[in-house]
């Protein structure tokens, strides 16, 4: 039943002042600098192992050991510049949005890939950074070319894709976060009874301070949590600080330190990602904006998604240039901006700051490694679930026809299936495997396909007429003249 106009004004500006109040600081909102400082150490502390890990896999895989503590550094350098360059929006490139950047996990496996396309060739270290390098520098103009029409693509940018997306994102990473908190992959003693308690006491920690009343308090819970759970973590002997007075002291950016090569074999795999995570990128500034209670439609919203799509593209170009790895937006960041309320672009010039210092100083960067996986996971784990729930908002905003949840249900099927069951398509081939092996790439390319393929229309025997009141086409498909309509539709109502 619908409200009257007058009564449904005032529901929306009732609505509007509530979702404001969850903000403790909006977007365009300056933080006084030392509590913009405390937001911007809980940003770093929740995506600095991000930030280096996809170079410690690679690394480590490669068989590139001498080489990983520089490339750990040029990624937090680059994770600084790149996070300046998409909040603080430098002509028409970033979003301008509190959106934090750094190494991306999607192209772990094009990287590797590529990696060993030289390898097997018997290519060195040099050579194999050389052609990665390459490859991610040419790649990023495949995004930066995509960013100038992306937001034209309707059917990439609606709720419906978007939503899906973003839940998939948040849901799948949930695994990760719950392995961490019970000791890491592979950890000797994964599942102890020691690490529940600890990733579990942080996780409370972090869920308590969050609903305190005191806005200071609250906006620190993830500082708080990680904090506590260092020192318990201290007491309980996990933590080895020689490996902090081990790191160098200064590390010096050199562009294309290990030369610029290009193969055509190594650039498909991750030529295919860039497109893939223009996609990812779109999804998951619109989460931000969203949580930032900033419009997700309409020409800022545009504009915004489409300035983001190509700081995405030129910071990865930046990546390559300096010797890293493709960057992207980080979801965990939507997360920070939902437990801590603060949503302020202007936090996001001291994350920047913060990366490329860690990066220049490793040391100060190498204090922070030693946060045990149960800590981080029990940070991690509430976080990639308020993505979820960002995606789940998203998709409240659409009209659930018999059309839209066919595609809501086939998407995350799909993509919650190819989460809990990856070895699913362990016998297909190689490329059928990179592209649909990723949950999120599952759920964004069967929602675009679906809702690009299915009449607006369908199923809308099976709907109610208040669920097409914005489009009209309920009236204009069951009700037109019965001289306009197929044989079928009448035989439908009679």
């Amino acid at each position: 039943m619908s409200q009257p106009p007058g009564l449904q004004t005032d529901l929306q500006q009732q609505d509007k002042v509530e979702m404001q109040s969850d903000l403790l600081y909006g977007l365009h909102d300056r933080p006084a600098p030392a509590k913009a400082f405390l937001g911007a150490v809980q940003h770093v502390l929740a995506s600095f192992v991000g930030v280096i890990t996809p170079a410690l896999i690679i690394g480590g895989v490669l068989g590139l050991g001498a080489e990983i503590p520089y490339l750990i550094s040029m990624s937090l350098m680059v994770a600084g510049v790149a996070t300046f360059i998409q909040t603080r929006k430098v002509g028409p490139i970033g979003s301008g949005l509190m959106a934090l950047q750094g190494t991306s996990f999607g192209f772990l496996s094009a990287v590797l890939a590529a990696g060993m396309v030289v390898k097997v060739k018997g290519g060195g270290p040099d050579e194999i950074l050389a052609v990665i390098f390459g490859v991610t520098f040419l790649g990023a103009f495949i995004e930066i070319f995509l960013s100038r029409f992306i937001t034209r693509l309707k059917s990439l940018m609606n709720p419906i894709v978007t939503g899906c997306v973003i839940v998939t994102i948040g849901l799948s990473l949930t695994k990760v976060g719950l392995t961490d908190l019970a000791g890491g992959v592979n950890a000797k003693d994964f599942g102890s009874l020691e690490n529940l308690m600890l990733g579990g006491g942080v996780l409370f920690i972090v869920v308590a301070i969050s609903i305190i009343n005191n806005k200071v308090i609250r906006s620190s819970a993830i500082f708080i949590g990680l904090m506590i759970g260092l020192i318990v973590s201290a007491l309980l002997g996990k933590i080895d600080f020689s490996q902090v007075g081990q790191a160098s002291l200064f590390t010096m950016p050199i562009p294309f330190k290990y030369g610029f090569a290009f193969d055509f074999q190594a650039f498909i795999p991750i030529a295919f990602m860039y497109v893939i995570t223009s996609i990812e990128t779109a999804g998951d500034l619109t989460a931000t904006s969203m949580i930032s209670h900033e419009p997700i439609k309409g020409p800022i919203y545009e504009k915004r998604i489409q300035g983001g799509v190509l700081g995405d593209g030129v910071n990865s170009m930046i990546a390559g240039i300096f010797n890293t790895f493709p960057v992207t937006t980080y979801s965990q960041n939507n997360g920070v901006i939902q437990m801590t309320g603060i949503a302020s672009r202007y936090v996001g010039f001291y994350v920047a700051g913060l990366l490329f210092l860690m990066g220049m100083f490793p040391i100060i960067g190498s204090i922070f490694t030693q946060l045990p996986k149960p800590v981080v996971g029990g940070v991690t784990l509430l976080m990639f679930a308020t993505v979820a729930t960002a995606g789940i908002r998203i998709l409240s905003t659409v009209n659930f026809t018999h059309r839209n949840i066919l595609i809501i249900a086939t998407s995350l099927g799909l993509a919650m299936g190819i989460a809990f069951v990856p070895d699913v398509l362990a016998q297909a081939p190689v490329l059928v495997q990179n592209v649909f092996g990723s949950a999120v790439t599952m759920a964004g390319i069967v929602a675009i396909l679906l809702d690009t393929i299915l009449p607006k229309n369908y199923g809308i025997e099976f709907d109610t007429p208040d669920q097409h009141l914005d489009d009209g086409l309920y009236e204009q498909t069951l009700h037109k003249p019965q001289a306009l309509r197929k044989p079928q539709e009448v035989l439908q109502e009679s």
